[in-house]
């Protein structure tokens, strides 16, 4: 049986992206949001949604690429005097792995974010991360630790087949290859780990390969390739260009992805395959 997650991810980052995940929902295909808390346009975001129960709502962490929740001088290791996190995925996740006294500061962060979530009053239906650091295992460990305490039952699993996303979007079959084979031991870390702890996830996803380029076209041609099992497609929609997004994401085409998830094309082809779209929560 297949089924399909349709994410909206970066929920808080700026009232264009609000407008379009909560309009995708409405009047389009979207089905879940990850909200990151510490966001500039949190505060909308959760206003939003509290107006749109049906929108069903997760934490986005973020670790990378972003603002604490706690004061700089709580987790010096981890943000600069502005409370800001680094910008490098890469090196960031070496620095987690290495660094003393870094599990005790992300920790705390990581309550912290579940905690600014709770008090939203919102239902936590899934949790995920900026940039898909809970791949690194100390973070994914730290999430499950933590996320017990606030009722989480469900985790993004970045699990992109290979040969299906190939076939869909018809480009770099060995880049597509080569992540899939690299993220192999991670992957499989992540399922065990999400089991022994009884928290669900999905089976595939489909956007990694693509990100910030999830067109009408691209989306008809995933719908089309879709394994059996619960795929999770996400976006980065946004209503309209803004600074605050073009600064951080400069290559992602988010005006296009809200196209999609509005798209009669695309609602008239989920509704001709009869493929259901749920949330996280419906696992």
């Amino acid at each position: 049986m297949k089924r399909v997650i349709v994410n909206g991810d970066d929920f808080g980052l700026a009232v264009p992206v609000n407008e379009a995940i909560v309009e995708a929902h409405c009047r389009g295909i979207l089905t879940t949001a990850s909200l990151m808390v510490g966001a500039g346009a949190a505060a909308d975001a959760i206003a939003r949604a509290q107006q749109v129960p049906s929108l069903r709502v997760g934490l986005h962490v973020v670790l990378v690429e972003g603002r604490s929740i706690l004061d700089p001088p709580a987790i010096p290791d981890l943000v600069n005097a502005r409370g800001e996190f680094s910008n490098d995925p890469v090196r960031t996740g070496f620095k987690y792995a290495l660094g003393p006294g870094i599990r005790k500061q992300l920790k705390a962060e990581i309550r912290a974010q579940f905690e600014k979530f709770r008090e939203t009053g919102l239902t936590l239906d899934h949790a995920d991360t900026h940039n898909h650091l809970h791949l690194h295992p100390r973070i994914l460990n730290l999430i499950l630790e933590v996320g017990r305490d606030y009722g989480l039952s469900a985790v993004r699993l970045p699990n992109e087949p290979p040969l299906p996303s190939w076939r869909a979007s018809g480009k770099a079959p060995i880049a597509r290859l080569a992540a899939g084979i690299s993220l192999s031991p991670l992957i499989g870390f992540m399922k065990l780990r999400l089991r022994r702890a009884q928290v669900k996830c999905n089976d595939h996803i489909f956007g990694l390969a693509d990100c910030g380029a999830m067109t009408t076209d691209l989306l008809l041609q995933f719908l089309k390739n879709l394994p059996d099992g619960v795929t999770e497609i996400y976006f980065h929609p946004a209503t309209r260009r803004c600074p605050e997004i073009e600064s951080t994401m400069p290559t992602y085409h988010h005006v296009e992805e809200f196209e999609a998830l509005t798209s009669t094309r695309v609602r008239e082809a989920f509704e001709t395959a009869g493929i259901p779209r749920i949330a996280f929560s419906d696992l």
